[in-house]
């Protein structure tokens, strides 16, 4: 498809409505008219908008287009080469608040653009936010996101990342790890896999690596009846369990059909 134009000989005027569902119909996005209502929302003047409809129909993720994803009814700001939150993990979020409450101190961990600690805080109140992550370009954003809450967010890998002073403090570690198996990236639907950092995708070979990695260090930060979360696959499951049990947390698992989604809580 050519590049729409809002200024070229051949389209002068703005593009309308009716156009810019046509043009993301055509490029196969399903919802196309919800999709145009959101892109005309966000831009902000005729040539913007065409450009914003050129990225979309050449397969950049909507959020990236309208550089927003919404969580549990927040506008998250997400930009190029961050994760994209999904609707899924609300469903962690809505668990950690049902087995921790009262938290005061929250740990968002590889927290990408921040989406589940800016929840978090703003279902909980007064907390201590801290979040982390490896990635630079997720450090960047999510601290755009927590910025409102004091949030405070690290640069580094997992648990290193943290200052030393939370140890035995943290009422919910939420940790929403990558757990895609590496043979099954290359899978992924084409807006995750081009435009999504392969860190936040990929779990290692069976795609629980950062997950047993978490369950081991997890105890030694978590406060007397905090739990950790973590997101992942149906199949995978069982053996998360049998991960999170051998460190000593009382493990369960809960699970929503509706979002699609599964949760190991782990108890200390």
């Amino acid at each position: 498809m050519p590049p729409l134009s809002s200024s070229s000989p051949s389209s002068p005027a703005p593009l309308s409505r009716a156009a810019v569902v046509t043009a993301l119909r055509a490029a196969g996005c399903v919802f196309a008219e919800d999709e145009a209502r959101l892109i005309l929302a966000a831009a902000r003047t005729s040539d913007e908008l065409a450009a914003m409809v050129d990225r979309r129909v050449t397969g950049l993720p909507l959020e990236l287009v309208v550089g927003w994803a919404e969580f549990r009814g927040l506008r998250i700001a997400v930009e190029p080469g961050v994760f994209v939150p999904r609707r899924r993990t609300e469903f962690l979020v809505g668990q950690a608040l049902a087995h921790a409450p009262d938290a005061s101190v929250v740990v968002d961990l590889c927290c990408g653009s921040g989406a589940v600690g800016a929840a978090l805080a703003v279902a909980l109140g007064e907390v201590e936010l801290h979040a982390a992550d490896i990635d630079p370009a997720a450090v960047r954003c999510a601290r755009r996101n927590v910025a409102a809450f004091d949030g405070q967010v690290h640069a580094g890998d997992l648990f290193a990342a943290l200052p030393d002073s939370l140890r035995g403090r943290v009422g919910i570690l939420a940790a929403n790890v990558p757990y895609v198996p590496t043979g099954e990236v290359g899978l992924l639907p084409a807006e995750a896999r081009e435009h999504e950092p392969r860190v936040a995708l990929d779990g290692g070979p069976d795609g629980l690596d950062v997950l047993r990695r978490v369950a081991a260090e997890a105890p030694s930060w978590l406060a007397p009846g905090g739990c950790v979360l973590v997101e992942t696959s149906e199949r995978q499951a069982p053996t998360a369990l049998e991960t999170f049990t051998r460190r000593g947390l009382s493990a369960r698992l809960v699970a929503s059909e509706e979002l699609h989604a599964t949760v190991v809580v782990g108890l200390n």
